[in-house]
This record gives C-alpha cells, sequence and structure tokens, in this order.
C-alpha cells in the first residue's frame, strides 16, 4: 500500500509553524541549515507544550509582510501538493503579524490572497481558520472573531484558539465564542492536549466547537468519549507533535487507535509541519507501522475530515468523491 500516493485531507494545520527551509532562505538568506533545524525543528521529545511552541517565534518573525506572508503560504501550498492533499484548513493567529507595521485586516487579506493564488497555481483545495491564542485578552480575541465575520465570503471560514492551554483559562475567550455563535462562524478550539479531560469538558461547554484540536486526551473519561461519540464531535488528532509535548511517553502509547476504534469522528493531521518535521504521509505510515492501520482505516478518516471540515457543501462533494474513487482503486 503506497499511503504517500493516497488522497489526504488535513484539518489541523499551523501556517507559522511550516516554513520549508527552501522559504526560510528565501526570506533570510543568512539563515544556514544548522540555524534552520536548531531554531524552527523541535527535538523529538520537549519538555511540554510551551517549550515546542517556542520554535514558532522564529516562523512568525519571518511573517511580517504581505509578501512574507505571500510567500510562506505558497511555500506551504507546495508542501501540500507533494503530501498529495486535496484539501487543507490553514490556521494562524493574525495578530502575530502586526509587529512590521501592517494592519490585522491588511494581514489577513494578504494570506486570503496567497490562499486564492496557492489553490490556482497547486490545485490544492484550502480554507483558512483564524485563531486566537490562550494568552491573549479579551479584546484581543474579539478582534480576531471579527475578523472572521468581516471576511465572510472569503477563503477566512472558522475561528480556533490556540497556545498554551494549561497555562491560561478560558475566561477571556468566552465573549468571543458566544459571538462567533451568535454570528454562526463555525468554530474549533484546542483542547485535551496539554491539559485532561476537564479541559475538553470546560471548551465544549463554553464555546460549542464542532471539533476539537487534539482532543486526545478524552480518552481518560469514559463519559467524555461517550459525549463526543453522540454529539459527533470530530477530533483533530497529531500524533507525532502530541509525543514531542510530552502528552504521552513514546508513540506505542498514543490513544489514536482507541479513539478511533470507539467510533469517535477523527482525523489524522500533523499540526506542524516543520517544528515537528513531519507529513501527512509520515503520520499515517506511523499510523499503519505501530496499530496497523490498513487503507479503510485512512479511507474513514480523510472521508470524516471532509464531512466535519468548513469547506463548502459543493467542495464537500468533489473531495468525497475523489476520495471514495481512489480508495476503492487502492483497494481492489
Amino acid at each position: 500500500m503506497n499511503i504517500a500516493s493516497l488522497p489526504k485531507v488535513e484539518l489541523h494545520l499551523h501556517l507559522d509553524c511550516s516554513l520549508s527551509y527552501e522559504v526560510v532562505q528565501q526570506l533570510n538568506p543568512a539563515i544556514t541549515y544548522e540555524d534552520y533545524r536548531a531554531s524552527f525543528v523541535a527535538p523529538a521529545k520537549c519538555t511540554d507544550l510551551a517549550d515546542y511552541i517556542t520554535r514558532a517565534i522564529k516562523g512568525f518573525e519571518l511573517m511580517q509582510t504581505k509578501e512574507q506572508l505571500r510567500l510562506v503560504t505558497l511555500d506551504l501550498f507546495k508542501q501540500l501538493q507533494a503530501d498529495h492533499v486535496l484539501y487543507a484548513e490553514i490556521r494562524f493567529a493574525p495578530l502575530l503579524h502586526t509587529l512590521g507595521g501592517l494592519t490585522p485586516v491588511e494581514v489577513v487579506q494578504a494570506v486570503a490572497g496567497a490562499v486564492e493564488e496557492g489553490v490556482a497555481t497547486y490545485g490544492v483545495e484550502a480554507n483558512v481558520i483564524c485563531a486566537t491564542l490562550r494568552h491573549y485578552n479579551e479584546a484581543q480575541s474579539m478582534e480576531t472573531v471579527q475578523l472572521v465575520e468581516q471576511f465572510k465570503g472569503t477563503r477566512i471560514v472558522a475561528f480556533d484558539i490556540a497556545a498554551d492551554e494549561a497555562g491560561f483559562p478560558i475566561d477571556a475567550h468566552i465573549k468571543a465564542f458566544a459571538y462567533a455563535k451568535a454570528k454562526g462562524i463555525p468554530c474549533t478550539a484546542h483542547a485535551g492536549e496539554a491539559r485532561g479531560a476537564d479541559s475538553m469538558w470546560e471548551t465544549l461547554q463554553h464555546f460549542q466547537p464542532s471539533r476539537i484540536g487534539h482532543g486526545v486526551r478524552c480518552i481518560e473519561d469514559p463519559k467524555l468519549m461517550e459525549h463526543l461519540l453522540e454529539q459527533d464531535i470530530h477530533l483533530e488528532v497529531c500524533p507525532t507533535s502530541n509525543i514531542q509535548v510530552n502528552v504521552f511517553d513514546v508513540i506505542e502509547n498514543h490513544p489514536a487507535n482507541r479513539i478511533y476504534e470507539a467510533g469517535i469522528s477523527m482525523s489524522i493531521n500533523t499540526d506542524a509541519r516543520t517544528i515537528s518535521d513531519t507529513t501527512l504521509a509520515k503520520e499515517y505510515n506511523i499510523m499503519q507501522h505501530y496499530f496497523q492501520w490498513t487503507l479503510a482505516h485512512f479511507k474513514r478518516c480523510n472521508l470524516e475530515a471532509i464531512r466535519h471540515s468548513f469547506a463548502a457543501a459543493t467542495v464537500k462533494e468533489k473531495i468525497t468523491a475523489q476520495i471514495e474513487t481512489a480508495y476503492v482503486a487502492a483497494m481492489k
């Protein structure tokens, strides 16, 4: 089974954590490959999520002009095409990219425009999720969700909350998620990674997202797993990064397979292609090698991913048909 060439859907992918060495060199020729590996790529084991996230700083520092944002976005499309991704949702925190004088609106315009260019150039369908960050205040969260509203009808389709889940409470973000709900803005939310099942309950109760970024700590609470199944909440699972941030000690103890077997809707994702030094093909190989996943597993995860995506109905239909056709052929 040639996993690398299978069509794939990716829902959990951070733009500022996925810069290839090629684009970093383009943006700053002084950075050597050794510098790049040391600053942009995390070790196999970090102390925790906060330690892992420090590698993103070098990424967003190089994404402070319209042209830098364009080049990084197009670079990611090139990676997605090489990984045989049919549809991707790319997330980023717009307010991180205002250090060079761009306004948040200009930042979102630049990324939305680059995504349009990427779709046309590389043939990968994609949309954008704007993220607030755990350490942001209420005003910053509101500003971020209102950017999603302002760009309705473009490639900007949803709202997320990311960053250090264990270090910051949800209080400052309740208003922004309530605003999203009132305005009909789709939401996902990072939870159940750096903190346990209680974080997921809290997130589901106060934010009411249709998806959870990571969510793997649900395995600690059978009632939560039942709830996810009953409510059809989709988990965006990122195996390699979970091991790197020390959520689980070794890949053999990762609960992705148990979550799958419980019938919970889930997909396999990279999270941060550069920080985790991974691709979807690598993640699929891990699931195949350690958990004996077959084509049927990957087919179901990809169909669940596109079903729970924030894409338009016509895009969902097209991608679903492409997955069905490719997997039927591969299973012969």
